[in-house]
Order: C-alpha cells, then structure tokens, then sequence
C-alpha cells in the first residue's frame, strides 16, 4: 500500500505562538510528527504543507524537503483541514504518483507514537472512508451531558437520564486529533465530517495530548521532564 503522510502546519498561531516550530524537549514540535511519519514511509512520501518561511528551515534543517509553499487562500484562519489535504493530493497526483491512503498528522499531538499509526493503519481498508483516533470522551451524552429543552430546562442529551452510574451508560468517544487514516476517494467525494464509514482506534488519555493553549504545553513539558512519556 502506498502512503502519503501529511503534516499541515500553518505559520500563524494565536493560542501557542509560533507552537508548530517551539522547542518542546529536545526538539521543534513539527519534528515529532516528522519522526512518526518516517517510521512508516519514505520521506518523498511526507508532505508537509506550510505557507511559512521559518517552517521550511526549521523542516529542511532536519533533512526533509518541503515539496511546495501553501498558498495564501488556504493560510487563512478560516481554511479547512479538508481543502488542504485535497491541495497536497493534488499535487501529487499532478505529478502522476497515486497514493491508496492518508496519514494527517496533526504536529501537535506530539506524544502520539509510531506503533499507534501502525496499528491505526492496520485497521484500515480500501472500503472505508477513514481510520480515526479516539480516545475516551470526557463527558458522555446518555449521562453527564445535557441540553436546554423550550423552556429553558437542562435535560440529558441522549435517553432519558436512566442510567445512574456512569459505568452503565453506553460508551462514548471523542476524537483526539492524533491519527487520520483517510481513503483518498473518500477525500475526492465529500469532506472529512460527512464521512460514513468510519472505524476507531482508540488510544489512552497520555498519548492524546493535544497542544491547544499555553497550558497544555505546560503539561506537555511536565510529562517529559517526569519521564511519563
């Protein structure tokens, strides 16, 4: 199976400055990412897409080769994940190399591991839209989650608040932004969020750390200098 592994990194960042190229540990947080994709494919076969200059130092400075500099309508804030996926594939297919599958690695789930995309990419099949990541929800819908109703009255949001214990409610799942295994003719038909067919691969609350705010990259540096990960 060829593998196209995608890293978008966007320069500008309003919750963690320049956070796609910050030192956490040893290393730029981009190089996480990097390191994940190169235990499963060659580097021609890792696109990182970036509308930044000091990206593309930062990335051609660890020995892989930017292939081409997002343009500007897809560095806005308001560009979706989806349309910069399709710009990368297309430019890949423009050049004639056809890929069977998709790896979107978020640059800030830096805890993800190489065994998580190996076993995310076993799970995956020709005949599926997607292999995703998940880890536990933090909050389940049949049990501790809840919606106004007319009169302006909290109630559950699933069922009828029957369950008592939340070890009796049916499980529930949130994505963790660590792993995307995406069919590329799914990618072609229609985006990511009206995807059907969808399996999970599910990881534990550590690992799926996501580096949003200045605060989780405090937890971040906490979990490495305790050796925790």
């Amino acid at each position: 199976m060829k593998i196209l592994c995608i890293i978008p990194a966007r320069g500008g960042s309003k919750g963690i400055p320049h956070k796609n190229i910050k030192r956490l540990g040893d290393k730029p947080l981009i190089c996480y990412a990097i390191d994940n994709a190169r235990a499963i494919v060659d580097d021609a076969d890792i696109c990182v897409t970036t509308d930044s200059a000091e990206i593309i130092e930062v990335v051609e400075k660890y020995g892989l080769k930017v292939p081409f500099v997002r343009p500007p309508e897809l560095a806005s804030d308001t560009a979706g994940t989806y349309e910069v996926l399709l710009h990368a594939l297309s430019f890949y297919e423009s050049k004639g190399i056809k890929y069977d599958a998709i790896i979107l690695l978020q640059p800030t789930s830096p805890f993800r591991q190489n065994e998580d995309l190996k076993r995310a990419l076993s799970l995956y099949s020709s005949d599926i839209d997607m292999v995703v990541s998940v880890k536990p929800a933090s909050s389940n819908p049949y049990y501790n989650c809840f919606e106004e109703n007319s009169e302006g009255f909290l109630k559950i949001s699933k069922g009828s608040g029957e369950y008592c214990r939340r070890q009796d409610a049916p499980k529930a799942w949130e994505y963790n932004g660590a792993v995307y295994v995406i069919n590329p003719d799914s990618l072609k038909r229609s985006k990511l969020s009206e995807f059907k067919r969808i399996r999970k691969y599910e990881m534990d609350e550590l690992h799926s750390l996501d580096l949003d705010t200045l605060f989780d990259w405090k937890i971040a540096e906490l979990l490495l200098s305790e050796e925790m990960v």
